[in-house]
């Protein structure tokens, strides 16, 4: 796959520059190189992509359900015949590990294929009246245009998350992709779509940055979702102004997920998961395991056998399959892991684990006699580090699992089962598993989170809710009789 010709705007069904004058370049994370340059786009784009998912989007209300259906599976066909190109760009622009790209390529199939059943699924209804000889109809009908905003560490699939249910649900859809990942999270997609026979300018990527287009993205009056995963900072200011704006924002935000681990548990396995859910592509994923909760009563235990674990992890080039964890996306995520870490050991915790941090390079560390009111314990760790706090009774394991503004995921382990799901109905989260790993997203599964973690749900059916509206469109049969 020739990189070059992923390095344009698609814009209108046309590859071609952004309108600005100057060029993003991007680098791989792990070695610096220059994978390829990107002239930004402008705001004039903007309105240009926007404008073509407009008119597309009338062309694309008249094409057969069924046929709808067939392009968004030819787009799958198109990944699965060019796995091997995708997994690489993933690992040169994300600095993701070969374990990391086939799991998000497998979470990226399974979502087209998901939203290819919408076409044939915007079913309406037929109501009573309270009126004599009147009926209620309701039709399921697209929302419009919407604008994706995706984030850098699953680009692929949470540019997907939002782009494939759109299309499918019959949206011309405009995508803004992070700046650290114009490929993964754009061009690419333009590009599987492009081949899988959408109409021209049904799906529009710009690249750009803020400071060249400040809100345009959000502000301009033809979108009328705004779809946006990324921080709970950037993710506020982008609700406040879409609502400003009378669009309805879908934002999945950051997230501090508890594992908590009872004295019941099966430590080994609780071992494995909690490793897993902490240094997965570097702990680059909102769902990650922040602060690991152990009742006290295996605490040591515990602690033993996961520092051995820990250990064992290879931090090193992405492209190795013997690679675990890749470089963090760039040198400003890894300053602030250091000044988190730093501060954590400021305030009295202890490095069980103390990773060197080169570049961008941060090997694991894991931080014992945490205070659940540490810094360190209360922010998003997007890194590969991670806090262990003990608990007494249930109760306190609750408490301090919710003593946090976050609400997206989290994990219970424990020999009782339906002693876990108790426990996981009493903790402030969208989502929560029960001797599983944090890190959990299925296609037809309510996906999303509480608090400061979000707004909407998307998978499945709530996705197909999020991006179609209800209009009610009545019929009387005869003439209604009026009192004046």
């Amino acid at each position: 796959m020739d990189y070059s010709k992923l390095g344009k705007q698609f814009i209108g069904g046309q590859w071609r520059d952004g309108k600005s004058g100057k060029t993003l370049p991007d680098i791989n994370p792990y070695n610096d190189e220059v994978i390829t340059a990107f002239q930004i786009a402008s705001v004039t784009d903007i309105d240009d992509a926007y404008q073509a998912a407009y008119q597309a989007k009338l062309e694309w209300d008249k094409v057969n359900p069924y046929h709808k259906r067939d392009i968004l599976e030819n787009a799958v066909k198109y990944i699965e015949s060019h796995e091997e190109e995708i997994s690489s760009i993933i690992v040169q622009e994300l600095g993701g590990t070969r374990l990391k790209a086939a799991f998000e390529i497998g979470l990226v199939k399974n979502m087209i294929k998901e939203a290819a059943t919408f076409p044939l699924r915007m079913e309406g209804k037929i109501l009573p009246s309270t009126e004599d000889g009147k009926e209620n109809r309701l039709y399921r009908i697209p929302a419009g245009v919407v604008g994706v905003i995706s984030p850098f560490n699953f680009p692929f699939f949470l540019s997907m998350k939002s782009v494939a249910p759109a299309l499918g649900a019959g949206n011309g859809v405009v995508l803004k992709p992070h700046e650290d990942s114009p490929i993964t999270g754009g061009t690419l997609i333009g590009k599987i779509f492009e081949e899988a026979g959408i109409p021209k300018g049904l799906l529009n990527v710009v690249v750009t940055d803020i400071k060249e287009i400040g809100d345009a993205f959000v502000e301009h009056p033809i979108p009328r979702i705004i779809s946006f995963t990324g921080s709970t900072k950037v993710g506020s200011h982008i609700g406040q102004l879409a609502v400003k704006h009378f669009k309805k924002p879908l934002l999945e935000l950051g997230g501090n997920s508890a594992f908590i681990i009872l004295e019941d548990a099966d430590i080994d396995y609780a071992v494995q998961a909690a490793t897993f859910s902490r240094f997965t592509h570097q702990g680059q994923i909102c769902m990650s395991a922040n602060r690991i909760l152990v009742q006290k009563s295996i605490y040591q235990e515990f602690l033993d056998q996961y520092k051995a674990k820990v250990s064992t992890l290879t931090t090193g080039d992405p492209s190795d399959p013997q690679t675990i964890i890749g470089p963090v996306i760039n040198h400003r995520q890894a300053e602030t892991l250091e000044k988190l870490i730093e501060k954590g050991i400021e305030q009295g915790a202890v490095a069980l684990v103390r990773g060197n941090i080169t570049g961008r390079m941060v090997e694991p560390t894991v931080l014992v006699n945490v205070k659940p009111d540490m810094e360190v314990a209360q922010e998003e760790l997007f890194g590969p580090v991670v806090c262990i706090i003990p608990f007494e009774t249930e109760e306190e394991g609750i408490a301090i699992a919710n003593d946090t503004r976050f609400g997206l995921s989290g994990a219970i382990h424990t020999s009782n089962l339906e002693r876990g799901v108790e426990m996981a109905k009493k903790v402030h989260t969208g989502m929560i598993h029960v001797n599983d790993v944090t890190i959990n997203d299925e296609p037809i599964v309510a996906f999303g989170g509480e608090k400061q973690s979000g707004l909407g749900r998307l998978n499945g059916q709530w996705s197909l809710d999020e991006f179609t509206t209800m209009k009610w469109i009545s019929v009387h049969y005869g003439q209604r009789k009026f009192p004046y």
